[in-house]
């Protein structure tokens, strides 16, 4: 005798002349809620739950790690070399080296202005500092806002160079190595790098090149960086802390064999 299979259909399925489609699938979710939604909403729990305690364990070490700094580790100050540049009536701006600061941009719509004008605004005397404008931007309307921004402050008496190339080699770090091939680049002894989202302090320079200068053993001076505000998205934190365990990322040699470098990064 041959064997027939049984579906189980809800009766509510079987159709019918009062056939109601909004109660079908409610009654469809009520069958999938709980073997698919709930397992999905615990998954993601548990990866909120990780990602809160990676960033409780990471404030903590930060925590411990500032507090041994400050009980046992000398400041940069003590441990190096350093006397602030002080102005000089008679060899007037003449005592401080030239610098050349360098900004790559690609497509910087949002935030170019933000790092031109930090530039501009460094406390370091004009006639001693060079601010390059890298742009590689390929939409032309930012160029033209780039290059409008740069005329701006250039008629205000800084010395801004907006610089483009044909090709994007290199990326960024192919901007760099292309600027540093200027003729007006030989003049200056040091390079400051800094991103096209980067605000640094007025005294930056004041306080960074005076370790290149006095130190001839060191060639790298790298500035500490925090976002602006720090109530922060969660994926903006989790880049935080990729980024103060990468030191830097090199993405193709540069050569600095006339300048010492002080990068904000």
């Amino acid at each position: 005798m041959a064997e027939s299979t049984k579906v189980l259909i809800p009766e509510t399925f079987q159709g019918g002349s009062s056939f109601d489609i909004a109660g079908q699938i409610g009654l469809i979710w009520e069958l999938i809620k709980a073997p698919l939604i709930v397992p999905l909403l615990r998954v993601g729990v548990y990866v909120s739950l990780a990602m809160v305690l990676m960033l409780f364990v990471e404030r903590v070490y930060m925590g411990i790690v500032i507090v041994l700094v400050k009980m046992f580790w000398k400041k940069p100050e003590k441990r190096y070399n350093y006397e602030p540049i002080q102005e000089d009536l008679g060899l007037g701006s003449s005592n401080f080296p030239m610098v050349l600061v360098q900004i790559p941009m690609f497509n910087e719509r949002e935030v170019y202005k933000i790092s031109i004008g930090a530039a501009c605004g460094l406390s370091w005397p004009s006639d001693r500092l060079v601010i390059q404008v890298l742009d590689d931007s390929t939409d032309p309307t930012i160029k033209k806002m780039v290059e409008a921004e740069c005329q701006r402050w250039a008629r205000k008496g800084i010395n801004i160079v907006y610089q483009i190339r044909e090709t994007r080699g290199g990326y960024k770090a192919g901007a760099l190595k292309e600027g540093l091939k200027r003729s007006y680049v030989k003049h200056c002894e040091y390079v400051a790098i800094m991103d096209a989202d980067f605000r640094p302090e007025p005294d930056f320079l004041r306080r960074a090149i005076p370790f290149l200068v006095q130190n001839p053993e060191i060639a790298l001076v790298q500035a500490r960086w925090r976002f602006a505000k720090d109530d922060t998205p969660l994926m903006k934190v989790v880049y935080r802390i990729y980024k103060r365990w990468t030191v830097m990322e090199v993405m193709e040699p540069i050569s600095f064999s006339l300048c010492r470098v002080c990068i904000i990064s």
